[in-house]
């Protein structure tokens, strides 16, 4: 029989020296696995006398369960320095920015936040949007608004024409979103009351303009509205949109061929601080033209002048964003640059609301 206290304090030591759960897994194998040295004194109590037995069972026995105590002891030791360790090397600087995950990493563009701040805004006023083509025709473009021959924007240093087709039309690239305006009154019967977002192009390119930009524009026909509504309708608009709680406007006159009367509006601002601010100062920006529908407009879309009226506005997209966000330079807005685009780009799930933010 093998000495049995000189093996428990042989496999005891072995216990207490196992650096890791690997180490002590390897003792508890030598010691109490098929072939360990304890199971195999195990094994001899079946070949013993009743006498034997009752003689060294208990002391097999005993230290079985004293081994098992050590080892169950010792890997709970381990474990708990384990987690020690790895809590010291994986700890959190809870003062450190919240990481983004997948979902919400990416940004909206400032051009799309814009166009839906512009829908919530004017859906709520109960405008509905209307869309056309990129590439429009004479007519829609520039003879059903009133265009005269001649015009400066019928001329190629400021039009983007396409080459003739079959039949020597020679297509353009839309200057501004206005025909469709002449699309809706076309297909739609008064009363009509919309926003035209949209692309538009023009040959022009510096620090505020790009060959290509957005506008929005909007449209009420109707038998009674008048040029107090339209006055109205763009007081509140700058007021939600800027999001001031009040802002004082003026009208200046100024010249369309598609309305009349005409009006350019200026925005009362400070510029303090090389700021902009809305809604307080003594200076003024103009950020739009707007005017009463021209009577030929009307004919031209087969409407009676005298029957029916409305009013328009125009307004570019880019502009209001740069205005509102502080951004420099127009240019960026069609660099595709990340950098620039995760520093004035919006959140995808924060969606513009009258009721929860605009820009939130």
């Amino acid at each position: 029989m093998t000495d049995i206290p000189t093996l428990e304090r042989t496999l005891i030591g072995a216990v207490a020296a196992a650096a890791d759960e690997a180490a002590l897994e390897a003792v508890r194998v030598s010691a109490l696995g098929k072939k360990g040295s304890v199971s195999e004194l195990l094994k001899t109590l079946g070949a013993m006398t009743p006498e034997e037995r009752r003689e060294k069972g208990p002391l097999i026995n005993g230290l079985r369960d004293r081994v098992n105590a050590a080892i169950a002891e010792r890997k709970a030791k381990l474990e708990e320095k384990a987690l020690a360790a790895r809590l010291a090397a994986e700890r959190v600087d809870v003062t450190l920015p919240l990481q983004e995950g997948p979902q919400t990493r990416g940004r909206i563009h400032p051009i799309s936040q814009v166009i839906d701040e512009l829908t919530a805004i004017f859906a709520d006023m109960g405008f509905s949007i209307a869309e056309g083509p990129d590439i429009e025709t004479d007519f829609y473009n520039f003879t059903a608004l009133n265009f005269p021959a001649g015009h400066p924007a019928r001329d190629m240093h400021d039009t983007f024409f396409l080459p003739p087709d079959d039949n020597g039309e020679r297509k353009v690239l839309r200057t501004h979103t206005s025909p469709v305006q002449i699309r809706t009154m076309l297909g739609q019967k008064p009363p009509i009351r919309v926003i035209i977002p949209g692309r538009t192009y023009r040959c022009d390119s510096d620090q505020t303009h790009t060959p290509m930009f957005h506008q929005v524009e909007g449209l009420v026909i109707d038998k009674s509205s008048h040029i107090g509504h339209l006055k109205w309708i763009l007081e509140e608009f700058c007021k939600a949109f800027f999001e001031v709680d009040q802002v004082k406007m003026r009208f200046r006159p100024s010249f369309f061929p598609f309305t009349e009367p005409s009006a350019e509006v200026d925005i009362q601002c400070s510029r303090k601080g090389g700021e902009i601010r809305f809604g307080e100062g003594d200076d003024w920006l103009e950020i739009l033209g707007c005017g009463m529908v021209h009577p030929n407009v009307l004919r031209n879309c087969g409407l009676d002048p005298d029957a029916y009226q409305g009013f328009a506005w125009g307004m570019g997209i880019d502009r209001i964003a740069m205005l509102k966000y502080g951004m420099p330079d127009l240019r960026p807005f069609f660099e595709a640059d990340v950098r620039w685009l995760s520093h004035y780009g919006f959140r995808p799930l924060d969606l513009p609301t009258l009721a929860g933010g605009l820009s939130s």
